[in-house]
């Protein structure tokens, strides 16, 4: 967007981009008077460049409080890509804390969404998945324990997509996602160390094998704040179907 910007607005702009790469996020801005005067520009020239940053999310602004800078958030991409591979195909660090770990028999909804009988063992943790040590997401995830044997919650500090590809053979094939936004109960909230005012986005979906097994359920709670989703569009329509006469 910033390419529509006029020559002494791209100045500003990346004088502006200087100023908040020697900010912490959270810190306030000098007040549009002052940066205008120190830069000899006009007021409108600026706003226009403070107001690209806000559409980008590197600034935020407060209503009778002054603009801040902010941190963007992560675009994750919907897709059949774990969190882990995510967070560093975007230079960040992941990190792992198990928060719930726990072996049960599986009762009706969870065998309904594993596709398994009744009874059925069934593994069931929870992690809160970090972002260059920040947290970003809580994870509560349950496999069919016939799957996963010898499963422990030391195992799980890392990738699970690539623990059940190397240890289990378990090839993930395909998936099925729902959004919806949410308002965190107080537990989640805490481990997420937001308000419980704080809108969020929970992802709840299942992951099938390539023999067409429910491999997994999970059900995310995503910090709305610093997480957005993004996905890819195709037509389905089919093609025009060229003939003699149209060549």
């Amino acid at each position: 967007m910033h390419g529509s910007l006029p020559g002494k607005a791209a100045e500003i702009r990346a004088l502006l981009l200087s100023l908040i790469d020697t900010l912490p996020e959270g810190a306030a801005l000098p007040a549009e008077r002052e940066l205008a005067a120190r830069w000899n520009v006009a007021r409108m020239t600026l706003r226009r460049a403070v107001d690209e940053l806000v559409i980008e999310e590197l600034l935020v602004r407060r209503h009778g409080s002054g603009t801040y800078t902010s941190r963007p958030k992560v675009a994750r991409w919907l897709g059949m890509i774990g969190f882990s591979e995510d967070i560093r195909r975007r230079g960040m660090r992941p990190g792992n804390t198990m928060l719930e770990f726990r072996q049960q028999k599986a009762e009706r909804p969870a065998a309904r969404r594993l596709r398994i009988p009744v009874g059925d063992p069934i593994i069931a943790f929870t992690r809160l998945r970090l972002a260059d040590d920040h947290p970003m997401v809580v994870e509560r995830t349950t496999l069919p324990a016939a799957y996963v044997p010898g499963l422990r919650a030391e195992d799980l500090d890392g990738s699970l997509y690539d623990l059940l590809t190397s240890r289990y053979g378990i090839d993930v094939a395909s998936g099925t996602y729902r959004l919806e936004p949410v308002i965190p109960d107080a537990k989640t909230a805490g481990w997420l160390d937001i308000p419980t005012t704080q809108p969020c986005l929970a992802q709840h979906g299942m992951s099938f094998d390539g023999r067409d097994r429910v491999f997994e359920y999970t059900s995310a709670v995503y910090r709305g704040d610093r997480y957005a989703f993004t996905t890819e569009l195709r037509s389905t329509a089919p093609s025009r179907k060229v003939t003699d006469a149209s060549r």
